[in-house]
C-alpha cells in the first residue's frame, strides 16, 4: 500500500494535546513579571543585528516582532514561546504516527511531554531554549518522515531547519552531528550517500552564514561567552549531578523516554530509527563531558517520548481502557500535583503557599528549589528572577528625581548585569529614564565609548560591595536604596547617585569597554 495510505494522520486527536499545552501557558503567561533573560531578549530588539555576545540573531527578530505587533508586556513576550511549546507537541504526535503509534501511544507521549517538569517549566519564557527545542523536534521529524517516504524534499526541509536553527541557539551544531554520527553508525548509513544530503548541509551553511561573518568581524564572541559560562557555571557541574538531573527533569516521565530509548534501539519495528537512540547517546555523553546544563538535552526527549508511546501501545496492545487509562494517569498526574512549581498557574501568594505545603509534603522535589549556588531557596530560581525589577526601577526613578532638571542633563545611568540593565531600558518609557549603560553580556556592543556624565546612577548588584574598589575616584556618593524584596535574586542590589567621577573612573570604564569589544 502506499505510504499515505498506510498512516493515518490523527491530526484532530493530537490537536487536543496542543491546545491542553497551550491552555496551561496561557493560564499562567501573565502571572509574577518578566524574567531577567527576557529583558535581555526584548532590548535586542533595538539593536538588530546578525549576533550578539551570547545568542544568534533569532531571537533579537522575533523580539522586534513582538513588540511591533503585541507590545512590551508580559503577556506579550510570551505568546510566540506558546505558540512554540504548542508545536512541539504536535510534531512529538505526529513523530510517535510516523513510529507507527496509534491513540494510546499519542496520548501517553504527548501528555508525558506536557506534564515533565523539564518541559512545563522551560517551554513558556520568552527565552531561545523553546526554540531550540522547537528545531531539534522539527529535525527529527523530517529525518523520519524521510525514512518513511524517500521524498528528498524531506532533507532540504531538514537543511532549512538547521540552518534556522544555528541562527536560534548553537547547540543546535551538537545535536546536528549527533544524527549525522548516529546514522553513520547504525544501518540506515547508507542515507548519507545521498547527494542531497550535501544539498541539504549547503543550504544550512547559506543560512547561518551571515552570522558566522559576524563572529569573524567581533573576534568570535561566542567563544569568550562559552569560556565564562565554563568557568562561572558549568565546571560547577559534576558529572553525577548531570546525570542524576537528567533522570529527574523528567519526573516519572523518566520511564516512558527510557522505554523510547530501549525500543529504538533494539525493537525489530523501529529498526529504521535506530540512529536517533545512538544520537541521544552521542549528544548525553557530549554534554556529560562538557559539563552540560541539564536543559541543553530537553530538545532530544520528545522523540524518546514518542517512542515510548509506541512501546507502552506494543506492551499493552491486548489490554483494556481501563488499565491505558491507569497508565496514562501513572505517567501525568504526579507531574500536575506539582505544576505550580514549574508554571506560574498560580497567583504568587498561592504559588508561595504551595512552596510551603511542599517543602513539609514533598522532600523529594526539593531539587527543584536548589539554584546554580547550590543551595535551597523558597521558590524556584526562575521564579526568583521574576521579582524585584519593578522595585529596582523605581528606585533608579526616586534617584532620578532627586536631581535638577539641569543635573538630569549630565547625568547617565550605569547597571552591574544584563537582567539590571534589561530591566531599565523596558522602563525607561515609564519613568522616562536616559537610556542605561552596561559592560555586561551584550549590552557592551552599543555602549557609549565614555562614561562622562557628571553624575551616574549607579545599579550596583553586590549592595555597595563594587563601589569600593572606585570610591576614590568620586567627590561623593549617597545610597537612594536597596531592593527588598526578599524572594528576588536581586534582593540587595543597591542604587547609588555617584557626584562627579573624577578621570580614575572614566578610564577604568574605557579600558573595560576596549576590553571587552575584543572578547
Amino acid at each position: 500500500m502506499p505510504y499515505k495510505n498506510r498512516r493515518s494522520t490523527y491530526s484532530s486527536f493530537i490537536l487536543i494535546f496542543v491546545l491542553i499545552k497551550i491552555g496551561l501557558n496561557l493560564l499562567a503567561i501573565a502571572h509574577f513579571g518578566f524574567h531577567r533573560d527576557e529583558f535581555l531578549h526584548l532590548v535586542l530588539a533595538d539593536h538588530l543585528d546578525w549576533g550578539y555576545k551570547e545568542v544568534p540573531p533569532f531571537i533579537a527578530l522575533l523580539a522586534k516582532i513582538t513588540i511591533s505587533i503585541f507590545g512590551n508586556s508580559v503577556f506579550a513576550a510570551r505568546i510566540f514561546p506558546t505558540i512554540a511549546a504548542g508545536l512541539i507537541v504536535w510534531l512529538t504526535g505526529q513523530i510517535t504516527v510516523e513510529l507507527g503509534g496509534k491513540r494510546f501511544a499519542i496520548a501517553l507521549a504527548c501528555l508525558a511531554l506536557i506534564f515533565s517538569p523539564a518541559f512545563a517549566a522551560s517551554d513558556y519564557l520568552f527565552q531561545p531554549v523553546v526554540f531550540d527545542q522547537l528545531w531539534w523536534v522539527l529535525a527529527v521529524w523530517f529525518l523520519v518522515k524521510y525514512c518513511n517516504t524517500s521524498a528528498v524534499k524531506y532533507l532540504y526541509f531538514l537543511g532549512l531547519v538547521v540552518g534556522v536553527g544555528m541562527l536560534t541557539k548553537y547547540s543546535m551544531a551538537f545535536f546536528t552531528f549527533s544524527l549525522l554520527f548516529g546514522i553513520l553508525i547504525s544501518k540506515q548509513r547508507k542515507m548519507l550517500l545521498n547527494r542531497h544530503i550535501l544539498g541539504a548541509a549547503l543550504l544550512a551553511v547559506l543560512i547561518w552564514l551571515p552570522n558566522i561573518i559576524w563572529q569573524f568581524q567581533h573576534h568570535l564572541p561566542v567563544f569568550t561567552h562559552m569560556s565564562t559560562l565554563q568557568k562561572e557555571q558549568l565546571d560547577y557541574i559534576q558529572p553525577s549531578d548531570y546525570i542524576k538531573q537528567e533522570l529527574m527533569v523528567n519526573g516519572i516521565a523518566l520511564f516512558v523516554w527510557l522505554t523510547g530509548f530501549i525500543f529504538l534501539l533494539f525493537s525489530v519495528r523501529l529498526h529504521k530509527f535506530q540512529f536517533l537512540a545512538i544520537a541521544f547517546v552521542l549528544i548525553f555523553t557530549f554534554l556529560l563531558v562538557m559539563h552540560g546544563k541539564p536543559y541543553y538535552l530537553f530538545g532530544a526527549y520528545p522523540m524518546l517520548f514518542a517512542a515510548g508511546g509506541f512501546g507502552f501501545e506494543r506492551w499493552l496492545k491486548a489490554s483494556g481502557l481501563a488499565l491505558r487509562g491507569v497508565v496514562i494517569a501513572i505517567f501525568t498526574v504526579p507531574g500536575l500535583l506539582i505544576l505550580p512549581m514549574l508554571l506560574p498557574v498560580l497567583s504568587f501568594g498561592q504559588t508561595l503557599s504551595f512552596f510551603r505545603f511542599a517543602r513539609k509534603n514533598m522532600p523529594a522535589m526539593q531539587f527543584l528549589v536548589t539554584w546554580e549556588d547550590h543551595k535551597v531557596h523558597a521558590t524556584t530560581q526562575d521564579y526568583a528572577d521574576m521579582l524585584g525589577w519593578d522595585e529596582m526601577a523605581a528606585k533608579v526613578d526616586s534617584a532620578w528625581k532627586t536631581l535638577t532638571p539641569e543635573q538630569q542633563k549630565h547625568t547617565q545611568i550605569y547597571a552591574d548585569n544584563y537582567g539590571e540593565a534589561g530591566a531599565l531600558h523596558h522602563y525607561d518609557k515609564q519613568f522616562n529614564l536616559p537610556e542605561v549603560i552596561s559592560l555586561n553580556s551584550s549590552f557592551t556592543l552599543w555602549a557609549p565609548d565614555n562614561l562622562d556624565g557628571e553624575y551616574i546612577i549607579y545599579v550596583d548588584d553586590q549592595g555597595g560591595g563594587n563601589i569600593n574598589s572606585f570610591k576614590s575616584a568620586l567627590e561623593s556618593y549617597r545610597k537612594i536604596g536597596e531592593v527588598e524584596n526578599p524572594l528576588a535574586r536581586e534582593k540587595g542590589t543597591a542604587v547609588f547617585i555617584l557626584v562627579h567621577p573624577k578621570k580614575g573612573l572614566t578610564d577604568r570604564y574605557s579600558k573595560e569597554l576596549a576590553r571587552k569589544r575584543l572578547e
